[in-house]
């Protein structure tokens, strides 16, 4: 398969969803759909190209977008224990945390796109089949979170949402500053 059939294909088919939850999986795969949509017809070369004053590129931008939604739907299903203690992470962690935002040496954006499909393929099928939305777990250790707080697994859902359109905001700014191209107009 191309980077173009993967950048443009629909996520593999959810489960049939109602209500809310037709709602959640139709936002997800518009904004994975303008984030994915960023990378047609570019190499790998340049999906792991700065072309701004920020760190990221775009093929890191997949990464990380993929490895967050991994997390939070590891969090839904097992709680903190899924995700890092933040407050306890050496340099050498923070290290490997960076490397999700820049492609590796071996690594190839049709690699990172298909790792991509296939997390968001499990995201949309726990979206549609899990039991409560209401269900909440207490967040994991990190400076940015406040102390005993919960969330939801809605509100999960939404924070990879949010997380999604603002990377696919990134990732338009990056691909208008590699080669001219924009996802809208």
């Amino acid at each position: 398969m191309t980077v173009n059939e993967l950048t443009t294909r629909d996520t593999a088919a959810a489960p049939v969803a109602t209500g809310e939850r037709a709602d959640l999986l139709a936002m997800l795969a518009k904004h994975r759909h303008f984030l994915r949509f960023t990378t047609r017809d570019l190499t790998d070369e340049q999906a792991g190209q700065r072309t701004t004053a920020s760190e990221l590129c775009l093929g890191g931008l997949i990464k990380h977008v993929t490895a967050v939604e991994r997390n939070w739907v590891g969090f839904i299903l097992d709680g903190p224990s899924a995700m890092a203690d933040f407050t306890a992470m050496t340099e050498a962690d923070w290290a490997r945390w960076a490397d999700e935002f820049r492609l590796l040496p071996g690594e190839t954006l049709a690699g990172v796109l298909a790792g991509y499909a296939e997390v968001a393929r499990r995201t949309d099928e726990l979206v549609a089949t899990l039991p409560d939305l209401d269900a909440a777990q207490p967040l994991p250790k990190a400076p940015w979170f406040e102390a005993d707080a919960r969330w939801s697994a809605r509100r999960v859902l939404m924070h990879i949402l949010s997380e999604t359109a603002q990377h696919a905001g990134h990732a338009d700014i990056i691909r208008e500053s590699l080669d001219g191209a924009k996802s809208m107009g």
